[in-house]
């Protein structure tokens, strides 16, 4: 049964209407001239059935190859000829397709050619098997990628874009926003497949990358995920209207959606397709309001149904016309968007015709195109090669070929306020993109970065506190120039030569080293170069080691020499100048230096950045910053900190020990143990929490470096104040109480120790003497215990003479000149004459309350020589001179040892003791 029978009653009319039917075929138009026309048969292959959802566009495109047919018999274009197309309803079903392309052959005339062609699997087939029979055939509405293979399909052309069509302009467009790293999201159907496939290739070598190709079923959530943790920004998706739906209800789930993503996705949805899908999703996932919201902006690309353009077409009439007219013509049948294919496909076919008449006439061949038969491969190769050339403008723009495809316009529409709109065009012939008035409208200020754009930002130290900080370092330095001035200026005086100024110069030297390695933190890569940070990670280091030894060094040495005279309890003769000092001070810094060469030359400083987690833009850019901060690192850091904090740690710790074992020796002036523990306190309490808390604060540059240089500051000032501040307030106040008064204490204590071992009975002075004796103790203080040290020696003489009276007078007289010397050699004060005086008269006028003996009468020449003998001398100056070693030491500038414990041992009495002649101690050079 011909497949003409197979047409259903509700086109009948419509089929009457468009010209007298002819066997299986519709489509010869009536009137005189088509009646004197010798008609060429066209087989017109297409679903005309509204059983099947494709016959609407069979249906919708009929009215406009009518107008095309009509037109081109007007024109005589053709003449003597006429197009005679016969239409056969494939109904979208392979086997009735083929039954139907068969019988259009059986029963049928010669069919010059085939047009049409809509579902694409019945397309396909008759396609492939066209070149058997040496036909052509134009389609209007086979999108299929699959087709355009031109090996198995060499005989089929179209005037519709292939879907694939959209893939150089989607090129287009990402260059011009410059867009170059996209991701595929693509539903399980071979028709997007091949889309996807097809455009991989056309962006390879274009320097665009597809960072994630993901494809899902059903549930296309998953995929969205990955995009999302793939920093996908511009998604390329290619899915039906009802995945589409799925696609943005997950996209908003995953908050992809807005100012930093784009999607764009097919174009060739129906209008308003999501008001028929919305109905249909789960409402519990993702409401209407959702959706729309997800796909705001969103870009569909398709092919231009109708030229924009007001340009007369091959026709004589503009693009716009000719839609007129096809309204008119369909009445109430539904449209297609496809009709303009189908009108200029009418003409394609017509022109090519006419270029193989033209041909035909051109050779002198003695054939004509109506003797065109199946077998006639020369004809059949005339029109492939007339199509083949076809290039006008029609409705749909310029008709152009290029391996079988069209070479059309692709429009691209923009979802706005729930409405499509055309915001550009692609022309593939010129390869051109156009933008209409900058119609795009994105969600943000600029088009969506292709990907998180990641702004490195070295992380540098703010300049105004850098410049408070060195403003401070700066008045610290101020500072210790000060202290410099004050003790170079005051060196001659007794309080600062005897804390040795050199040794305070080096102090003061370390403290301004610790100071300027400040200004050396601070400088990083806002400042200087990489090269120059990675010299200044080798230079703020040597510096802050060498300031450090430098200033603890020194003050350590000067303790140690004070641990060394006090503590000689052999009362050898000692001498220890500044020279061996400043000896242990280059010892340690030696020590420092070998250090810090091995470290230099095995594992030297290098520059390093470390990367931290990307944080977002604080202007509100679409750009995310990435903290970058230099470092001064090596490979073995841990190792080589370790052998220097081990290495200061020790000196502390030694300082420490010096300042524990000297603190019972009060001489202001000699004895800084209590300053050094305060010191060794605060700058160790001080590094440790510096330490810890810049370890934590590494990835903060600014706070990391104002702790730093506040720990250098306060580690500096304390120490420098804590040394130079009690003598400069003691130089203005009261200079001489700092190098006499605890010092006579001190030997009175152990004096008294001594006497307390040695159990000896010392009788109480006359009553008229310790009246005069309180009265200068109020004026003078260190007099009087002076004295009171010389009343208990010259007491225990008088104990050995009790029984020699009558030498009294004689004894009085020696030990009066004694005392006199004595008191002349202990004359430590300017102003003390007066008092000596006072002290000689008491003596002169009650010789025998001072001696308190009761047997003063008994004297003898004998007994005068042993008192003057060389063992009664040294008893008494054994006990005397340790005394005098305190109060005398301005005077004979030196310190005795003997002053740390003159008696440490009842065998060490004046009473048990032999005193040998060399028994001083001098510590020259303070």
């Amino acid at each position: 049964m011909p497949a003409r029978h197979l047409l259903l009653p509700p086109l009948l009319l419509l089929l009457l209407l468009l010209g007298p039917s002819g066997g299986g075929a519709r489509g010869s138009p009536r009137g005189p001239s088509a009646a004197a026309s010798t008609p060429l048969a066209i087989m017109g292959l297409m679903p005309l059935s509204d059983a099947v959802e494709k016959g609407r566009v069979g249906r919708g495109v009929l009215p406009a190859m009518q107008l095309a047919l009509e037109q081109i018999l007007r024109e005589s274009l053709l003449s003597p000829y006429a197009l005679d197309l016969r239409y056969y309803d494939t109904e979208c079903d392979n086997a009735k397709g083929l039954k139907a392309f068969y019988d259009a052959i059986k029963y049928g005339p010669t069919h010059l050619m085939v047009f049409g062609g809509v579902c694409t699997t019945v397309t396909s087939i008759i396609a492939e098997s066209l070149i058997g029979w040496n036909l052509v055939q134009l389609s209007f509405a086979a999108t299929t990628p699959e087709l355009a293979d031109k090996k198995k399909y060499p005989y089929f052309f179209r005037t519709v874009p292939s879907d694939n069509a959209v893939n150089p302009a989607i090129l287009k467009l990402l260059k011009h926003y410059q867009w170059k790293r996209v991701g595929t999201l693509t539903q399980d159907i071979r028709r997007f497949s091949e889309v996807r496939n097809d455009l991989t290739g056309v962006l390879y070598g274009e320097d665009i990358e597809i960072s994630d190709t993901e494809s899902f079923s059903n549930d296309p959530c998953t995929s969205v995920k990955k995009l999302k943790g793939n920093d996908v920004r511009i998604i390329l998706g290619q899915f039906n209207e009802e995945m589409a739906a799925k696609v943005f209800c997950c996209a908003y789930n995953e908050n992809m959606y807005g100012s930093k993503y784009q999607w764009i996705i097919p174009g060739w949805y129906q209008s308003y397709w999501w008001e028929q899908v919305i109905p249909k999703l789960n409402t519990s996932h993702c409401l209407s309001r959702d959706l729309l919201k997800a796909m705001e902006g969103y870009i569909g690309v398709d092919f231009e149904p109708l030229s924009s353009k007001a340009i007369k077409t091959i026709s004589g009439k503009t693009p716009q016309q000719y839609e007129n007219e096809y309204n008119e013509r369909r009445g109430t049948v539904e449209s297609s968007k496809f009709h303009g294919f189908a009108y200029d496909g009418i003409w394609v076919i017509a022109k090519t015709l006419q270029r193989a008449m033209k041909y035909l006439n051109a050779t002198n061949r003695n054939q004509k195109i109506e003797d065109f038969n199946y077998t006639n491969k020369e004809l059949g190769k005339i029109f492939l090669d007339a199509m083949n050339e076809t290039n006008f403008f029609g409705v749909t723009g310029q008709v152009v070929f290029r391996n079988g495809e069209r070479m059309g316009t692709i429009k691209f529409t923009q979802f706005q306020d729930k409405r499509e709109v055309k915001v550009g065009e692609y022309n593939a012939v010129a390869d051109t993109l156009e933008i209409i008035n900058n119609s795009i409208k994105f969600q943000g200020i600029e088009a969506p970065k292709d990907r998180t754009i990641i702004q490195s930002q070295l992380r540098k130290i703010s300049l105004p506190l850098y410049s408070i900080l060195s403003a401070l370092t700066i008045l610290g330095m101020i500072m210790a120039s000060a202290f410099l001035f004050f003790n170079i200026k005051n060196r001659n005086q007794k309080l600062i030569k005897m804390s040795s100024p050199y040794m305070n110069n080096l102090i003061i030297l370390g403290g301004m080293l610790s100071y300027a390695s400040i200004f050396l933190f601070g400088l990083d890569g806002s400042f200087v170069s990489e090269k120059t940070f990675e010299t200044l990670c080798t230079v703020r280091t040597w510096i802050l080691t060498v300031g450090y030894t430098t200033a603890f060094g020194a003050m350590f040495a000067k303790t140690w020499r004070v641990h060394a005279i006090f503590k000689n309890v052999k009362m050898k003769k000692k001498i220890i100048k500044d020279q061996k000092l400043l000896v242990i001070v280059g010892g340690m810094l030696l020590i420092d230096l070998c250090i810090l060469i091995c470290w230099q030359v095995v594992d030297p400083l290098r520059r390093t950045e470390e990367k931290y987690n990307m944080e977002p833009d604080p202007a509100g850019r679409d750009i995310s910053i990435l903290p970058i901060l230099e470092h001064c690192e090596n490979t073995h850091m841990t190792i080589w900190l370790g052998i220097v904090y081990a290495y200061k740690g020790l000196l502390m710790l030694f300082g420490c020990f010096l300042a524990w074992e000297t603190r019972n020796v009060s001489i202001p002036a000699l004895n800084d143990s209590k300053y050094i523990g305060m010191s060794v306190y605060n700058v160790g309490i001080m590094c440790i929490i510096g330490a810890a808390v810049s370890f934590l604060t590494r990835d903060q540059p600014n706070v990391q470096f104002c702790i730093v240089a506040l720990v250098i500051i306060f580690c500096s000032t304390i120490t420098l104040c804590l040394v130079f501040v009690p003598k400069l307030i003691t130089l203005r106040t009261n200079p001489d109480a700092a190098t006499r008064n605890r010092g006579l204490q001190f030997a009175t204590q152990n004096q008294k120790k001594d006497d307390s071992k040695t159990s000896t009975s010392v009788t109480s002075v006359n009553q008229t003497a310790t009246t005069r004796l309180e009265g200068l103790q109020s004026e003078n203080h260190e007099l009087r215990m002076k004295i009171t040290e010389l009343d208990k020696s010259l007491e225990e003489v008088t104990m050995q003479l009790q029984d020699t009276p009558e030498k009294t007078t004689y004894i009085k007289q020696n030990h009066y000149q004694e005392l006199n010397d004595i008191l002349s050699i202990g004359n430590f004060t300017e102003n003390k004459d007066a008092e000596k005086a006072i002290l000689k008269n008491h003596l002169d006028q009650n010789p025998q309350a001072q001696w308190n003996t009761t047997e003063s009468s008994r004297t003898s020449k004998d007994f005068i020589e042993d008192i003057n003998s060389p063992e009664h001398i040294q008893r008494r100056l054994s006990l005397q001179l340790p005394i005098l070693h305190h109060a005398y030491l301005p005077s004979i500038g030196g310190v005795d040892a003997s002053c740390a414990s003159p008696c440490a041992s009842p065998s060490a009495s004046p009473r048990h003791r032999h005193v040998p002649p060399s028994f001083r101690v001098m510590v020259s050079g303070l």
